[in-house]
């Protein structure tokens, strides 16, 4: 048998033992879990995972390889990835390269052989910690002075936003929509593309006036990485924009626009992670399998209290999963209707959006 060259150690002292792939690194990281069965490359590339080290739960993880043509960012940050089975000879005509060979070329460490099961079962029942990933010669003592000695960064939206505003025209365009840039994944600007808008992607701490001088027919706010209350500028910018533009937000886009509202938000447990989450749409009782990635949640009783009502929540745990302003048409949800490669319930929702903009 192989001898193991890798190990992980959680903040906890829980320790697990496998195989590296990817850069031959040391890094320290949030562990989190992530339930989809396929579209590992979409969440390897996610900005979303910055600072995290994401457990995939279905065993087997490289089997299709990376294509050119389905990375959600152009630049990953992700801090790691935790397999059972890691397969390094993909059957894919669209394949280019390895799993492996993109997680080396980007600088991210993984680690294969780990008992999934039981990792996971730990980060529901103790919740998301600080892990490392490191030599398989490191004592348990020093990978434990590293954890505590290392902070997780609270930079990651200005970590992952673009620089400078960049554009996704298309053709026959009818609408101009400004994007605000918290960790957009590509996949949210083709939809907007596909259904006729000109998209300028611009930085998340671009100023309310800058925006209107674009003459945006429409205002959407990212998906991103981290607490949304670490993100006073775009709250801020909600509360100057709203009222005057349609504003859709997606995830984190989701928080902030409760934020700017006046409601609460709070840290879960485990977080949502996975192509596999049913939310009840409470306008017409229809059930939708979302996929959703975030460590964050809307607190009920304060969204209460503010101009938003509830249109969406999470059978699994009773957490709002969308909130909307008819008056400022405003509205946004938790989970991805973009999410590729899917599922696709919820495409409906950047229908709404051009709705709104044809009003």
């Amino acid at each position: 048998m192989k001898e193991f060259n890798k190990k992980i150690v959680l903040e906890d002292g829980e320790e697990y033992y496998g195989y590296g792939f990817g850069a031959n690194k040391e890094a320290i990281c949030e562990i989190v879990f992530n339930t989809s069965m396929v579209g590992y490359q979409e969440i390897v590339s996610d900005p979303s995972y910055t600072y995290q080290m994401v457990v995939m739960t279905y065993p087997l993880i490289g089997n299709y390889g990376i294509t050119d043509d389905d990375y959600e960012t152009k630049q990953p940050t992700i801090g790691g990835m935790v397999v059972r089975e890691y397969n390094d000879l993909p059957s894919n005509f669209r394949y280019t390269k390895t799993l492996a060979e993109y997680l080396e070329e980007n600088n991210i460490p993984g680690i294969a052989g780990i008992d999934t099961r039981k990792l996971t079962r730990s980060i529901r029942e103790k919740g998301s910690r600080k892990v490392i990933i490191t030599n398989i010669e490191t004592s348990k003592q020093e990978a434990l002075k590293k954890l505590k000695e290392v902070e997780i960064p609270r930079d990651a939206v200005a970590k992952v936003s673009c620089k400078k505003k960049w554009y996704s025209r298309t053709a026959n365009s009818k609408y101009n929509i400004v994007a605000i840039d918290c960790g957009i994944k590509l996949n949210i600007v083709r939809s907007l593309n596909k259904r006729g808008c000109n998209v300028t992607v611009v930085p998340y701490n671009t100023s309310a006036e800058e925006i209107m001088n674009l003459k945006p027919d429409g205002i959407f706010l990212s998906n991103g990485p981290g607490d949304p209350e670490d993100v006073t500028e775009v709250i801020q910018l909600v509360k100057e924009l709203k009222g005057k533009y349609p504003i859709f937000g997606i995830c984190l886009g989701h928080q902030m626009i409760s934020l700017a509202y006046g409601a609460k938000t709070y840290k879960l447990k485990f977080g949502h992670r996975g192509g596999n989450h049913p939310v009840i749409n409470l306008e017409n009782g229809k059930i939708e399998i979302t996929s959703q990635n975030h460590s964050y949640a809307v607190d009920d009783e304060s969204l209460k209290k503010t101009e938003l009502t509830a249109t969406h929540k999470n059978i699994l745990d009773d957490t709002i999963e969308g909130v909307e302003c008819k008056k400022d048409k405003v509205f946004s949800v938790q989970y991805h209707p973009e999410s590729a490669p899917g599922p696709q319930d919820s495409g409906y929702l950047f229908d709404k959006f051009i709705a709104l903009l044809n009003k």
